[in-house]
């Protein structure tokens, strides 16, 4: 695990390429506290922090084929890099170390860009092809890991995190209004817009190839729709505790300690109770508790535990919020939304004392159908066209928080309106959003087109179904795993989800949408899978989201921080209306609305545009020196 940067095709010194390349790695030492790697050659450089987990001794990077003409840089984990070893030695191929890294260069030399179809992982890599002057990127097929590029005139740069090329001094600093309009909407950027005008993630299960003189190709390898399988109830059920069971045994393999993330839902006591069905000692797990009753899982996740036979961690915290926002906040490398950062940051830091590698259930809403907003969408029925334009005309008569009116406006919307109004808020003030006119037209013309074609993708299925296909594609990497990812990274953890096998995904999302959801409960193969595995206690537990305390501490210990959002220097009014941002704040403070998820949002694009300006957020995390 480590983090990658670097670029191709500029022009300039070896040594003004060696600096550049040295700032860029620099910026992300978080991601690789152990080591660092370089290579500057004609036409490329490539560079990488390392977090030694596999061949500890032998795996620095770069690394290249037998003769040097290939060369990799990589990110993330491939559990199936011994079976592809040998296989490559029956081939010919000469291995110079044990690590997964070195399998990338030699089945680029068998396979070309298709080696992607070959691995097992994790990942977001690098290959620089001297013969042809060419760079590959790649990522995973969910999007674990992360890959940002910016194509230039004459070349291209790539890196782990934005903040390698803010590290540069060419790299001009000009936020992408649509993106940011996106971000008021959604709380994260998604693929593959950044917030930077003229930087782009790699979307998952894509390629980029760049050439000089052709530029860069963008190519889809894998998609995660399938056409649903006929497959009976105990069947199912078989065949997904086979792939769970040989996804956490995949996923288990550490030359340095491993744990697990524990809560106590569903899929945390799934990754764990497997975990300790394979281990040959204790699992060390790894929860955290608020003192506030409601956002404590903690002692549900200390008794699932015991029932276990882990060797169990658990800190109830009361933080010192306002030094942990800044930083947590400075920890993305885009404004990034989801509160829940802020524990998974806790936990992961609390992990870190003890391992590098840690477990994560993540993922098992997606594939599994376990959001609620799942359950409340499929008890509704799409009105005939006619009748939806009729209401819609009768909503939009009424004021903004009319009584019936937000009902109206409900009914008037197709299913994949409705589905869309449940991941995303409103942007135009007249509709309840803060968002000024211009940066308002941006999102909402945008917002469309952003789920389309995934919908489209997925039409032959039914609704239940494309939504999970449509969150795999953008909830999912833009919101739950940059979020794993930033927080696990920052204090130098290696994260792993297992539920995210791509063997797993394909099957869950194949599966019928009435063995997932039935008789008003999601995950219901889930459950039927792990009925064996787990404390009977987890299956019948409700449903607890990780989160912190907002609504209290804006109107308590951080209600200045609501206040400081009035400030008239504040750099969030070149995209949101000043009158609006007054009014939400004082329906907070008095207790007439719950607006802590707005407010969140603009704490959080205050805080990160502030840390932009003061050069924060090209600096690597110091969460990691709080370890």
């Amino acid at each position: 695990m480590c983090g990658i940067a670097g670029f191709a095709g500029w022009t300039g010194s070896p040594d003004a390429h060696a600096r550049e390349l040295r700032a860029m790695c620099g910026a992300i030492r978080h991601r690789g506290p152990d080591d660092e790697g370089h290579l500057v050659a004609p036409g490329v450089a490539l560079g990488m922090r390392r977090l030694s987990i596999i061949d500890v001794a032998g795996g620095m990077q770069p690394i290249a084929n037998e003769d040097g003409a290939v060369q990799v840089v990589f990110n993330g984990e491939i559990y199936n890099h011994r079976l592809l070893q040998a296989d490559l030695e029956r081939r010919g191929h000469r291995f110079a170390t044990r690590s997964d890294t070195e399998t990338l260069v030699h089945l680029y030399e068998d396979h070309g860009d298709a080696l992607v179809q070959h691995l097992r992982g994790m990942f977001g890599f690098a290959i620089w092809d001297a013969r042809r002057e060419r760079l590959l990127l790649a990522r995973d097929r969910v999007g674990i890991k992360p890959l940002y590029y910016w194509e230039t005139r004459d070349g291209i740069a790539f890196a782990s995190e934005v903040r390698s090329l803010l590290a540069l001094d060419r790299f001009p600093r000009h936020l992408d209004r649509r993106a940011v309009a996106y971000y008021l909407s959604l709380g994260y950027v998604p693929e593959p817009l950044s917030v930077f005008a003229g930087v782009k993630k790699l979307p998952p299960g894509h390629t980029l190839a760049w050439e000089r003189g052709r530029g860069a190709v963008v190519t889809r390898y894998w998609t995660p729709v399938r056409p649903e399988a006929r497959l009976g109830e105990r069947e199912a059920v078989e065949e997904l505790r086979r792939l769970l069971a040989d996804s956490v045994g995949c996923h288990l393999e550490s030359e340095v300690p491993l744990g697990a993330f524990l809560s106590g839902g569903i899929d945390s006591s799934t990754v764990v109770a497997e975990m300790a069905r394979q281990m040959d000692r204790p699992v060390k797990t790894f929860s955290i508790g608020f003192e506030e009753p409601e956002f404590n899982e903690a002692p549900h996740a200390a008794a699932v535990a015991a029932a276990i036979g882990t060797d169990h961690t658990e800190l109830i915290v009361r933080p010192d919020a306002e030094a942990l926002i800044d930083e947590v906040v400075r920890a993305f490398d885009e404004p990034f939304a989801d509160s829940s950062a802020l524990p998974t940051f806790l936990v992961s830091q609390l992990a870190r004392r003890e391992v590098t590698v840690a477990l994560s259930g993540d993922g098992g809403d997606e594939l599994f159908g376990g959001y609620t907003r799942y359950l409340e969408l499929l008890r509704r029925r799409e009105l005939a066209g006619p009748v939806r334009q009729l209401v819609g005309r009768a909503a939009r008569r009424l004021p903004h928080g009319a009584p019936g009116r937000n009902r109206l406006v409900d009914l008037s919307r197709t299913l994949r309106g409705r589905y869309a109004a449940t991941v995303a808020a409103p942007l135009a003030v007249d509709e309840g959003g803060l968002a000024l006119p211009e940066v308002a037209a941006a999102g909402a013309r945008s917002l469309d087109a952003l789920v389309a074609p995934w919908f489209d993708e997925a039409r032959d299925r039914d609704f239940a179904a494309q939504m999970t296909i449509v969150d795999l594609q953008s909830y999912l990497p833009g919101d739950i795993l940059t979020k794993v990812d930033r927080m696990s990274m920052a204090v130098s953890l290696e994260a792993r989800v297992p539920l995210l096998d791509h063997h797993v995904v394909e099957f869950a999302v194949s599966l019928p949408s009435a063995l997932k959801v039935r008789d008003g409960t999601g995950k219901w193969i889930l459950r039927e899978a792990i009925r064996d595995l787990v404390p009977p206690a987890v299956l019948s537990k409700r449903k607890q989201g990780f989160g912190v305390p907002l609504r209290m501490w804006f109107r308590g210990e951080l209600r200045h921080r609501v206040e400081a959002l009035l400030r008239p220097d504040s750099p969030i009014y070149e995209y949101v209306d000043r009158a609006a941002v007054a009014r939400v704040a004082a329906e907070h403070r008095s207790g007439r609305r719950d607006h802590s998820p707005t407010l969140w949002r603009l704490l959080v694009l205050d805080g990160w545009m502030d840390g932009l300006q003061a050069g924060a957020i090209a600096q690597p995390s110091k969460l990691a020196a709080a370890v």
